[in-house]
């Protein structure tokens, strides 16, 4: 076995992959590390700046010079951690409606990924981790010692995103929240660059009928299966 494990995690939006991979990262006792955090944290930091989201060269620029960080990094189990940009805490940033709406455009950007995945790569590099996104089977890890596709129903992944926005007491109805996720869907997939997909050596779980609790032991016993033949 490797000295370094790496479990990447893909799936689209509200499918249910960040809680299994907080789940996962706790039940291995590796670091979790949810790349979506870091793209959100990208367009966070554009709007705040008043960079034109649409410019992907000052996008682009903005990737390149920021530097993200996670202060728990060090902290074995570390769950979810508040993600740093240069030192300054931009937690209370990062789910607006706003960044929920352009974070798809940003990430979007063929140099602004470059240099998120350069990131992701050099904390893979550290330690094991269980790294959560769209393109980590394919892009960022693709020799990963062990990955899955999480996905679920349009309609049920629809339903998970508006339960979380209105417990918020955004009122946004269901309806609205299915074409937004729709029109993400449409984005990640038919991007040019790191397109969502499932990487030919992922194993397929979906979430549309599980528990949370469900899909975690699932999905710990194919990760466990094929870490063991990892192993051998």
């Amino acid at each position: 076995m490797p000295a370094s494990i790496r479990v990447a995690v893909d799936g689209p939006v509200a499918s249910g992959k960040s809680t299994l991979g907080r789940g996962l990262a706790e039940a291995l006792n590796f670091l979790y590390l949810d790349t979506g955090v870091m793209y959100r944290g990208l367009t966070a930091l554009a709007l705040s700046r008043n960079i034109d989201v649409n410019d992907e060269a000052a996008i682009a620029g903005l990737a390149q010079s920021v530097r993200f960080s996670f202060p728990e990094l060090a902290q074995v189990g570390a769950v979810n951690p508040p993600l740093l940009a240069d030192g300054a805490d931009i937690t209370s940033l990062l789910r607006t409606p706003e960044v929920d709406r352009l974070v798809s455009v940003v990430s979007s950007y063929a140099p602004a990924r470059a240099a998120m995945v350069k990131q992701q790569q050099a904390i893979a590099d550290e330690r094991s981790v269980v790294m959560v996104g769209r393109d980590i089977g394919t892009v960022v890890l693709p020799d990963a010692e062990a990955k899955l596709f999480v996905t679920a129903s349009a309609v049920a992944r629809a339903k998970r995103r508006n339960a979380e926005r209105n417990a918020g007491n955004s009122g946004e109805p269901l309806e609205a929240t299915l074409a937004d996720l729709l029109r993400r869907d449409k984005l990640d997939s038919e991007r040019a660059v790191s397109p969502l997909r499932q990487a030919d050596d992922a194993l397929l779980l979906d979430t549309t009928e599980l528990t949370s609790d469900e899909a975690l032991d699932r999905a710990l016993s194919l990760v466990r299966e094929r870490l063991s033949r990892v192993a051998r």
